[in-house]
C-alpha cells in the first residue's frame, strides 16, 4: 500500500490537539495578527515615501527575494539547530527590526531605503519562523491530527493576516504612520515568550532538537541541503507536491499579478468593489479552514489534492469567462476554500512523509518551489497580459493546471514506499 494511500486511509482523530499545538497557535496568531496590518501599512508607507509604481513594487520583491536566496539554507538550520529556539530567535530579531523601524517612521527622517533594508531582514526572519512552525507541529500533535492543527493554523491565516491584519494596520496607518509597525514588533516579542513554554506531547527532545538522532555528524549545511534535495527527489510523493506548488503557483500567480487590472476593466469594479473582491477569497479560506476536517474524513487527501487542481483550472476558466462581478466574486470564495484544502492536505501529507530530521529541509524545498513559482510567475504573467491580451494569464492557468491535473492525478495516489 502506498504511503499516499496510507495517509488517505488515515482519518483525524477526536484527540485533543494538546496544550503544545496551543502556544503554538497562539504564537501563529499573533505574529499573522501583526503581519496582516503591514500587509496593509508597508505599501501605505512606501507609497507616502514615495508615489514611483517601482518603488512600490520593488518593496515587493525585496520582500519576495530572502525565501528565494535563504529557503534552503533555512531549512537546514531548523533541522540542525533547536526548533523551537530557531523560532524564537527568529521571532525575536524579527521584532527588534520592527521596533527599529518604527523608531525610524516616528523620527520623520525616514526615506525607501532604511524600509528596503528592514523588509529585506524580515524576509529573512520568516524563512527561518515560518519553516520552524511547520516543522515544530509535528512535534507537538499527533500524526493522525496534523490534519486538523494544520487547518486550525490555516484558518488563523486567513482571519489574522488577509481579513482582520489589512484594515486594522490601514487605521493605525491612518492615525500614525509608526503605529501599525510598533505594533507588529510588540506582538513578534510576546510570541517569543509564549514559544518559549511549548512543549512537545510526545517527546520533549523531539521539539527541542532539529532532529530524532541529532543533526548529521560531521557534515556540512551545503552538503545537509543537498541531502534533503536528494531525500525529495527520492520520495515520489514529495517530488509530486513540490512539482505541483511550482506549477500552481507559476500558472495562478501570472494570473492575479494583474488583478487590479482584471478587476478594473474586466469586470468594471470600483475600489471599493475590488476590495471586496479580494477579501472574497479570504471569506473562502475561512470556511476551507472549517470544512477541511469534514472533507478529509470523508474524501481523504489524496482525492482532495487530485479534485483540487481541477477546481483550480475551472475557476481560472469561470474568471476568464465571466464578466460579472458577483458572479466572480463567488467563484473567488469557491477559489479561497479550495486554496487553504489544497494546502492544508498538501502540507499534513508532506509532513507525514518526511522524518522529522528532515522536516525543515523538505519544507524548505517546497517553500522555494511554492515562492519561485510564485515570482516568476508575477513576471510571465504581467508580460503576456500586455504583450498578448489581458486575459490571457488566466486562459494560460487553466490549460496549464488541467494538464497538471492530468500528469499528476496518478502519482498523487499511487506512490512508491519510503
Amino acid at each position: 500500500m502506498s504511503l499516499f494511500r496510507r495517509a488517505r486511509d488515515a482519518r483525524p482523530s477526536p484527540r485533543p490537539l494538546g496544550p503544545g499545538f496551543t502556544r503554538l497557535w497562539c504564537a501563529s496568531a499573533l505574529t499573522n495578527l501583526g503581519d496582516g496590518a503591514l500587509v496593509a501599512a508597508g505599501p501605505l508607507l512606501v507609497a507616502s515615501l514615495s508615489p514611483s509604481p517601482v518603488a512600490v513594487s520593488a518593496a515587493a520583491a525585496v520582500q519576495t527575494l530572502p525565501h528565494l536566496l535563504f529557503s534552503l539554507t533555512s531549512g537546514a538550520l531548523v533541522d540542525r539547530l533547536p526548533r523551537r529556539g530557531v523560532l524564537a530567535a527568529a521571532n525575536l530579531a524579527r521584532g527588534a527590526v520592527l521596533a527599529l523601524l518604527a523608531a525610524v517612521v516616528l523620527s520623520d527622517r525616514t526615506s525607501l531605503w532604511p524600509v528596503y533594508s528592514a523588509v529585506f531582514v524580515l524576509g529573512v526572519g520568516e524563512t527561518l519562523a515560518d519553516t520552524a512552525y511547520g516543522s515544530l507541529l509535528p512535534s507537538v500533535v499527533h500524526r493522525d491530527a496534523l490534519g486538523r492543527a494544520n487547518a486550525r493554523l490555516a484558518l488563523t491565516f486567513s482571519l489574522n493576516n488577509q481579513l482582520l491584519g489589512p484594515p486594522l494596520g490601514a487605521l493605525m496607518f491612518a492615525a500614525l504612520w509608526a503605529l501599525p509597525f510598533g505594533f507588529d514588533a510588540l506582538v513578534h516579542l510576546v510570541s517569543v515568550l509564549v514559544v518559549l513554554r511549548i512543549r512537545s506531547g510526545r517527546s520533549v527532545r523531539s521539539a527541542d532538537s532539529g532532529a530524532e538522532d541529532g543533526p548529521e555528524a560531521g557534515t556540512t549545511l551545503r552538503a545537509e541541503i543537498a541531502r534533503g534535495l536528494s531525500f525529495v527527489r527520492g520520495v515520489p510523493g514529495l517530488r509530486t507536491l513540490c512539482g505541483c506548488i511550482l506549477v500552481m503557483n507559476l500558472a495562478g500567480v501570472g494570473a492575479f499579478a494583474i488583478w487590479v487590472l482584471y478587476a478594473r476593466e474586466h469586470l468594471g469594479l470600483s475600489d471599493t468593489g475590488f476590495g471586496l473582491f479580494v477579501a472574497a477569497g479570504a471569506v473562502g479560506g475561512v470556511l476551507g479552514s472549517q470544512l477541511y476536517g469534514w472533507l478529509e474524513a470523508r474524501l481523504g487527501r489524496a482525492l482532495l489534492l487530485r479534485w483540487g487542481l481541477v477546481v483550480e483550472a475551472a475557476t481560472y476558466l469561470a474568471l476568464a469567462l465571466t464578466t460579472n462581478g458577483l458572479a466572480a466574486g463567488l467563484v473567488m470564495v469557491l477559489f479561497g476554500a479550495h486554496t487553504v484544502v489544497w494546502g492544508t492536505a498538501a502540507t499534513t501529507v508532506r509532513q507525514r512523509l518526511t522524518p522529522d530530521r528532515l522536516l525543515g529541509r523538505v519544507g524548505g524545498v517546497y517553500r522555494l518551489a511554492d515562492l519561485g513559482g510564485a515570482a516568476l510567475g508575477a513576471v510571465v504573467g504581467g508580460l503576456v497580459a500586455e504583450h498578448v491580451a489581458l486575459l490571457a494569464p488566466f486562459w494560460v492557468a487553466a490549460a496549464s493546471v488541467g494538464l497538471l491535473a492530468v500528469v499528476a492525478w496518478r502519482p498523487l495516489v499511487t506512490t512508491e514506499r519510503l
